[in-house]
């Protein structure tokens, strides 16, 4: 069974840093595009960065391009997030997808985490 387990989030204050976690088993991690999402309240769900997993290369939507990075080893998936701002706020879900090489539509990945919580304060 594969399982997606984030981490991470919490209180930051404009221009801050997090890192999130996304601990995936039941899977062979380099085999799945990993995509990380974010949903505020009222909100689609965003796509903001995935790596593929073919190459390894990796994208990122143009609110969060420069600020974030994602990275992953063996096991875990990480999005650093740097120079925070409030409309950054929102649950942050990791996700995986077994048939595709990355992608920013949610619809692509069978397997979610619960989600953890990120949130800006000025």
């Amino acid at each position: 069974e594969v399982q997606l387990v984030e981490s991470g989030g919490g209180l930051v204050q404009t221009g801050g840093s997090l890192r999130l976690s996304c601990a995936a088993s039941g899977l062979t991690l380099y085999d799945y595009a990993i995509g990380w999402f974010r949903q505020a309240p009222g909100k689609k769900r965003e796509g903001v960065s995935c790596i593929s997993s073919s190459d390894g290369s990796t994208f990122y939507s143009d609110s969060v391009k420069g600020r974030f990075t994602i990275s992953r080893d063996n096991a875990t998936v990480y999005l650093h997030m740097t120079r925070l701002k409030l409309e950054d706020t929102a649950a942050y879900y990791c996700a995986a997808d077994a048939s595709s090489s990355g992608s920013f539509d949610p619809r692509m990945y069978a397997a979610w985490g619960q989600g953890t919580q990120v949130t800006v304060s000025s």
